[in-house]
């Protein structure tokens, strides 16, 4: 068993660590500036663009497709550890390196499931960060996290489509530059299969009767870096009939296929969350006193930090064995260890970040380290894509079945 990366990786990795290095990392601190002295706070601060310049130079852009006519052909294996390595500064290195969710699944959408003219049209700019889009699935009338609830009704008229319902959370909407939505709803509510009742379709931001209402707000705050979370309304929104994305009744499963590598993406980067929180909480050990003796001295504290490595690199191993399942046997084929990462690595990365928060005292709750954004962003994640517990039950399912 070979535990090392390839050549091309480990490249990359040493190119990528040292842009975070020299760019992203001294970057942080004045995109805070930037963003508190702009008309709105939802707009991308103008140190963000210079980063995606050079990051686009150095030919760091678009690395999470795998499809070399697209992105940078790196397979999920490859790009996994990448993905880390962006977790270490979540709010502006996937952003920086165009590989920032909700954008990177509604490529892979349009890239697998577009037509050559809604390629040109959504894509391509996309592709080059011209523009941002979202993702509007989740609702706040229904459970949410089994798919076939969702009410949002897309109906056929002639040659359009009419689109009505209430959506939220939904991610980067508030951003202007969010200039497209990719909306699942219901095209035959009334069908027999309910997972052939849904459809995505792609529906303009200035689309007369779009309306985003306000933002929702994560632990209290407003997440200005990812663009915010929007509740969103369509009012009969009207698009042409072209806009739908594959067949009808190909929603679910287009749904599906989206959430597996996003799942992964972000388990990647939280692992990279967790690594910081663990250089924090060392750092701090060493620097503060308390009791007449460093906290590095601490019973209390080794077992902290030893304890988060363990967690990491067990998690790190169950990442990239899922990785190279993906690219072998396909997402199909690595269910089972996609919902184990998916329940298994924000759990983690949530202690391990409570335990540098505690390390940290009032400090640690404060705007001046970011240990509690990444806090309520690792937490967030026990429930974007999927709530712990319904992939528990699925996971606990397919077990049983073995045994049946």
């Amino acid at each position: 068993m070979d535990f090392a990366f390839d050549t091309r990786t480990e490249e990359l990795r040493e190119q990528l660590r040292s842009f975070m290095r020299e760019h992203v990392h001294p970057a942080e601190a004045l995109a805070d500036e930037q963003r508190g002295a702009q008309d709105s706070p939802w707009r991308t601060p103008p140190v963000v663009e210079e980063l995606k310049a050079t990051a686009r130079k150095l030919g760091l852009w678009n690395l999470f497709l795998p499809d070399p006519s697209y992105g940078a052909g790196l397979t999920n294996l490859q790009y996994a550890p990448l993905a880390e390595i962006t977790g270490h500064s979540p709010r502006l290195a996937p952003t920086a390196l165009n590989c920032a969710a909700p954008d990177t699944g509604n490529m892979e959408v349009l890239t697998e499931f577009g037509t050559p003219e809604q390629r040109r049209e959504w894509l391509e700019p996309l592709l080059s960060g011209e523009i941002r889009s979202a993702f509007a699935m989740t609702e706040p009338d229904v459970a949410s996290s089994d798919a076939t609830n969702i009410g949002t009704l897309i109906r056929r008229d002639g040659d359009d489509y009419v689109i009505s319902g209430r959506k939220w959370y939904i991610s980067g909407a508030m951003n202007p530059e969010c200039k497209i939505f990719i909306v699942m709803g219901k095209t035959a509510p009334d069908g027999e299969d309910v997972r052939r009742q849904q459809s995505m379709i792609l529906v303009p931001r200035d689309t007369p009767g779009v309306e985003v209402r306000r933002a929702m707000r994560v632990y209290g705050y407003e997440d200005h870096w990812h663009g915010g979370h929007a509740e969103v309304v369509f009012h009969d929104a009207r698009v042409p009939a072209r806009n739908l994305v594959g067949e009808e009744g190909g929603g679910f499963a287009i749904a599906q296929a989206r959430l597996g590598p996003g799942r992964i993406h972000h388990c990647m980067r939280l692992i990279g969350m967790a690594e910081r929180a663990i250089e924090l909480m060392c750092r701090r050990a060493l620097d503060r006193t308390a009791f007449g003796k460093p906290l590095a001295r601490q019973g209390q504290v080794h077992e902290w930090i030893a304890d988060a490595r363990v967690q990491v690199e067990q998690l790190r191993l169950l990442v990239l064995k899922t990785a190279w399942l993906m690219d072998t046997v396909g997402n199909k084929g690595a269910h089972t260890e996609i919902q184990s990462i998916k329940i298994a690595t924000p759990r983690a990365v949530v202690d391990i970040l409570d335990r540098a928060v505690q390390l940290h005292g009032a400090g640690g709750v404060s705007q001046d380290f970011p240990l509690a954004e990444l806090w309520a962003a690792a937490r967030t994640l026990r429930l974007a894509d999927g709530p712990d517990e319904v992939h528990q039950r699925s996971l606990a399912r397919r077990e049983l079945r073995r045994y049946a």
